[in-house]
């Protein structure tokens, strides 16, 4: 009996392991957040098959609570942060969670940091953030790991390609253009960020050694889809789906007098995405909360 028993546990536990095994994801789960405010902004979540959690940006200041709510409910510890570029609409929400956590832990932060006296040359009126960034390293006894072009990151088995870093030689839409591009990619599914890139930036991304490994199954759209790259980056990455972090008056390019008045270019990055025939796009003010797995 005592010999049949063992047996049995044997057994059960062999299924259970099996069961947990079929169970496990065989892909990443990519999440887009929505705005919580008026304001445009950027906030991306990740969990790997191992259950890792990785962030991208975050959104403003008023993106930090749901943000937060949003990772404590994923078990509150999130193994890496990218920051893309140092703008308010991205960084503020995990700038201020960090600052008052409440339950949530950061492992490591990654980005390409501006210097803040070049950014008060040639942006000074963004210079804040960069300073705000740096004065949360020195308060958390953090520092930033600087990401380099060509760097490969991988957690469990989810591999993060750094296509493009700070491009300090381009002074016009200084913070933009320096935006971390990364390809997000296992053997299901790609996904490109090209965080607020604009056209100087897509060109010298076309230019350089990566640009062969643009091509992606989903494009998060530059600049929240207006004044970002051009066709042209958008025609290498070939997308089957378009990311947009876009509230809805910059999707319908209204600044109050109605559809396609306001001095944005969304509708006719719009058109570009119909050129491509991709399958669908994911809007933040239209589909809220986003789950891909």
């Amino acid at each position: 009996m005592r010999v049949l028993t063992a047996m049995f546990c044997f057994l059960l536990a062999v299924s259970i392991s099996a069961v947990a095994a079929a169970e496990k994801p065989k892909s990443f789960t990519l999440w887009q957040l929505p705005e919580q405010t008026h304001s445009q902004m950027m906030s991306y979540v990740i969990r790997t098959p191992g259950g890792k959690v990785i962030a991208i940006d975050g959104g403003t200041v008023g993106d930090a609570d749901y943000m937060r709510k949003f990772l404590l409910e994923l078990g509150g510890h999130v193994d890496a942060w990218f920051f893309t570029h140092p703008h308010s609409d991205h960084v503020s929400a995990p700038i201020a969670i960090m600052k008052d956590p409440q339950g949530v832990t950061v492992d490591r932060i990654y980005a390409s940091s501006l210097d803040p006296g070049e950014v008060d040359k040639y942006e000074p009126s963004r210079e804040q953030t960069q300073v705000e960034i740096n004065d949360l390293m020195k308060r958390t006894n953090r520092s930033i790991i600087e990401l380099v072009a060509g760097a490969r990151l991988i957690f469990d088995g989810v591999r993060f390609d750094i296509l493009a870093v700070k491009n300090p030689e381009i002074h016009r839409n200084y913070i933009n253009n320096s935006s971390v591009v990364m390809r997000v990619s296992d053997a299901v599914k790609s996904v490109i960020f090209l965080g607020d890139s604009g056209p100087e930036a897509g060109n010298k991304l076309l230019a350089g050694p990566y640009a062969d490994k643009l091509k992606s199954d989903y494009c998060q759209m530059a600049h929240h889809g207006q004044s970002g790259v051009r066709d042209n980056v958008y025609r290498a990455v070939n997308p089957k789906y378009c990311l947009w972090t876009t509230p809805k008056w910059l999707w319908e390019n209204d600044q109050g007098k109605g559809y396609n008045t306001g001095p944005w270019t969304t509708i006719e990055t719009r058109q570009w995405a119909d050129e491509l025939q991709v399958k669908r796009n994911y809007v933040t003010w239209k589909d809220g909360l986003v789950k891909i797995d």
